[in-house]
């Protein structure tokens, strides 16, 4: 006979009268790319349980995942084979748990979570609950906890702030002596020195460099004027680097970095890039123009703004439609090594999907066409990220120029969003490594 512990106080009674089930996930300690295995056992047969998982971040707001689950005739739960029957996710997702969290309710508005700190894990509480809970965990106490940590960095990298020739960057080393091929890391619009990919390409076996570039300003608090000299001192410096194979350079790019990327690829006769990863951007750009150039066009078009009926911000329109003019991009036909452009067809913030299309077509005419891989996800947004984080449809985004907070529309649905970045990932990494480390002797 099978039994669900819901509004069943015999069931629960029998539950607590049993040995405390155990809850187990392995490995507990992992990189923050790598899967993990959860497992409960010791409860009754039928048993209808709530599998939680909670984090807090270093702005101090909490997020949480949870699955319904109920246990099969030997009391077992395995979430990489069993479906959970509701909750912040359904079916059979061996890390749900992860990436459908969200902030818990009573949060401040408009988050989104960043790993800031690349040398401390990020600690995921997860808990087992009696019953099919929707809310009030806090105020229940769990049957099984453990708290699994998720790492950024594997022992021995070495993070060094990089400041020569102006830059503000820091440089992440795997341990050994080299060489290593390197990837320059390029985020976009957000500014600031984000690290955690960065911290994740270097614990694959890259010198790996984050760059800030928008938004910087000087000691004195004025804007610092970046153009195209200042991507290729970024460059020359991690060439230069001891640790590293100079021939082998990978330029990553996010968003406003693909405009950097493409264009550095095209036209600098210092930036010689090994290969190159585009992540949810777009070519257009003057022919030989910066990144000053795109922010032009931008405001150029900003009437283009759209928001949603929850009044966020759409910016995808503002770089459409896409130009017949060959003078407004960047001459695809230029670029001479292997390209993978990522692209979620949710896109709301940049024309990615039309810009690739254009871009396929662009470097069919000019011959060059079998250097492009084009990945591109139905239903993934903007923000495609290293995998297993939060999705994050919406956030609080700060004007740079005016300092004021706006809400943008990254787009995206959570579970599809969530297999892209699992797949973009592994393929990004499989990318780097046929083209930085094939037919590379130490």
């Amino acid at each position: 006979m099978c039994y669900r512990s819901r509004n069943n106080t015999t069931v629960n009674n029998m539950a607590r009268s049993l040995p405390c089930p155990l809850l187990s996930v392995r490995p507990i300690r992992c990189m923050a790319d790598e899967k993990f295995d959860v497992r409960v056992q010791g409860l009754l047969p039928g048993f209808g349980v709530t599998l939680h998982a909670l984090l807090q971040s270093e702005d101090g707001d909490f997020w949480e995942g949870f699955g319904h689950y109920v246990s099969d005739e030997t009391g077992t739960i395995t979430v990489s084979k069993d479906a959970s029957l509701g909750g912040t996710y359904d079916g059979v997702e061996s890390m749900g748990l992860l990436w459908s969290m969200k902030p818990i309710p009573g949060s401040r508005t408009g988050l989104r979570f960043r790993k800031k700190d690349t040398y401390t894990p990020l600690d995921v509480y997860m808990s087992v609950y009696e019953d099919h809970l929707n809310e009030g965990f806090r105020e229940k106490a769990p049957i099984a906890s453990v708290v699994v940590q998720r790492w950024y960095t594997t022992p021995g990298i070495q993070r060094v702030n990089v400041t020569e020739k102006g830059l503000k960057a820091v440089l992440y080393i795997p341990p050994g002596t080299g060489p290593f091929p390197a990837v320059l890391d390029l985020w976009g619009g957000g500014g600031g020195l984000v690290e955690y990919r960065t911290a994740l390409l270097a614990s694959k076996g890259y010198v790996a460099l984050a760059l800030e570039y928008i938004g910087r300003v000087d000691a004195d608090g004025k804007p610092y004027q970046v153009d195209n000299a200042y991507f290729e001192a970024a460059f020359t410096v991690l060439k230069q680097y001891p640790q590293v194979c100079p021939e082998r350079i990978a330029i990553l790019g996010l968003s406003f970095g693909v405009s950097v990327t493409l264009g550095m690829a095209a036209y600098s006769s210092v930036i010689k890039p090994k290969c190159v990863v585009c992540v949810s951007g777009s070519h257009i750009m003057p022919v030989n123009g910066s990144l000053a150039d795109v922010f032009a066009e931008i405001k150029k078009n900003v009437k283009n703004t759209r928001y949603d009926e929850e009044k966020r911000i759409i910016w995808r329109d503002l770089l459409l439609p896409i130009p017949d003019d060959p003078t407004k991009k960047v001459e695809m036909g230029r670029i001479k090594c292997p390209i993978l452009l990522i692209v979620g067809e949710d896109d709301q913030n940049w024309p990615a999907a039309e810009s690739a299309e254009d871009m396929k077509q662009m470097m069919e005419r000019a011959g060059n066409s079998h250097l492009l891989t084009i990945l591109s996800y139905p239903e993934a947004g903007h923000l495609i990220e290293p995998p297993y984080s939060p999705h994050c449809r919406a956030s609080n985004f700060m004007l740079a120029e005016t300092r004021t907070k706006v809400v943008v529309l990254w787009g995206g649905q959570t579970e599809p969003h969530s297999r892209a970045q699992e797949d973009s990932w592994l393929k990004t990494l499989a990318f780097l490594e046929q083209h930085l480390y094939s037919n590379m002797s130490h």
